[in-house]
């Protein structure tokens, strides 16, 4: 086994690489693929890092400048992720998180896959003198990446990007995020390992959100969302008006008031649950593959309004739901780390490219949930929703 390493950013060895074009005749595999590093120029986006990956059959960009993040995503013709109106990748130096409002997060927000976290995951919370505690869905996915590592392993064809990104504050929050993302040459996936590490001397303690995006064409009218679902809940009284179309979505409506719907999965013997948005036709679909005791809470967000304001919707497994921080503790649903300690996850983001796939991931959800009937609550559960 012979593997190569590039490494793209140390800040501290004083390393960085403006510029990287790799394929098959620079490391000499027998299959075509490219990678590519770029510094971006210009608008919103100046100075962002991005990783171009292509393994022959699926390609993606990972955004260092912002924590890691999956900014697009494509399968042959199928695009992966959604359109918004937000021109990005956008550098977090344009991205208010601190305003007022706690809402600066949307100045940036059009990725595929970004992490909410790490501090705080979920809605701005505010201090008793009305001053901003926690901004919506926390700062690590505006983090850059200190260290970003790229390797190649020419006997395998596996393509693997590690970065680090340190969510520290004196006298507050040292948290670090490690990931590994890894795709292999002709996949029609990719793999992400993350760990969450506590930096400092003293006890800690995280929540942690993926938030996955997916808009037009594959969100298309009538496309669904499949899960081996246990319970689910409205966060609040008007996604209950929806509860019995709660998994299906409509055409893209200018206006549509977003709903969100909290999920409990069913997982099999192996801990191991995915869940499935197909489009109308079930001709095209993704897959997120997870394990429910690492991400044991699933959230739904429903935004179909027109294409023009950000069709899309969000498919989130996390280890709370996206409440104010001080909700979530109270229920318990903030991890704790002791000093040194970490939290693990793993999330495969799988495209499915033709009906077959489709049938077979819509197939083994249906060998999770064994024929158990979700409990539907019609209203917002009092210890799953702060609304």
């Amino acid at each position: 086994m012979t593997i190569k390493i590039w490494t793209l950013t140390d800040l501290e060895a004083g390393v960085y690489v403006d510029e990287l074009t790799l394929g098959a005749d620079e490391v000499g595999a027998a299959s075509p693929f490219t990678i590519s590093k770029k510094t971006l120029r210009g608008g919103l986006a100046d100075g962002v890092d991005v990783v171009e990956i292509d393994n022959g059959k699926l390609a993606f960009t990972v955004i260092p400048t912002r924590g890691m993040s999956l900014h697009q995503g494509r399968l042959g013709e199928l695009q992966l992720g959604w359109k918004s109106p937000v021109r990005g990748p956008v550098h977090p130096r344009f991205v208010p998180l601190m305003e007022p409002s706690g809402l600066g997060w949307l100045d940036g927000f059009d990725e595929l896959l970004v992490r909410c976290g790490l501090e705080s995951n979920g809605a701005p919370e505010s201090d008793e003198q009305g001053r901003l505690k926690y901004p919506l869905h926390g700062r690590i996915g505006n983090r850059p990446a200190h260290h970003v590592a790229l390797s190649f392993d020419t006997e395998s064809g596996e393509i693997r990007i590690k970065g680090v990104v340190d969510e520290t504050r004196f006298h507050f929050t040292k948290l670090r995020l490690t990931t590994t993302i890894v795709t292999n040459l002709g996949e029609n996936s990719l793999r992400i390992h993350d760990e969450i590490e506590n930096l400092s001397g003293s006890e800690a303690s995280m929540e942690l959100l993926y938030h996955v995006n997916f808009g037009l064409p594959l969100l298309d009218a009538g496309a669904q969302l499949i899960a081996p679902v246990k319970t689910v809940a409205p966060q609040n009284a008007h996604a209950a008006q929806d509860i019995d179309s709660w998994n299906h979505y409509a055409a893209a409506l200018p206006g549509y008031e977003e709903q969100v719907y909290f999920l409990e999965l069913l997982a099999d013997a192996n801990d191991h649950t995915r869940t499935l948005l197909k489009n109308s036709h079930g001709t095209n679909g993704v897959c997120l593959h997870f394990h429910k005791k690492q991400l044991p809470c699933f959230t739904l967000w429903k935004n179909t309004t027109s294409a023009e304001d950000g069709c899309v919707t969000g498919l989130e497994p996390g280890v709370n739901f996206p409440n104010p921080r001080s909700f979530e503790e109270q229920q318990g649903r903030v991890v704790r780390l002791p000093v040194g300690g970490k939290h693990t996850v793993d999330l495969k983001l799988e495209a499915l490219e033709n009906a077959s796939q489709v049938s077979a991931a819509e197939e083994a959800i249906h060998e999770i949930a064994a024929g158990v009937a979700p409990k539907l609550h019609r209203t917002p559960r009092p210890d799953w929703s702060a609304s």
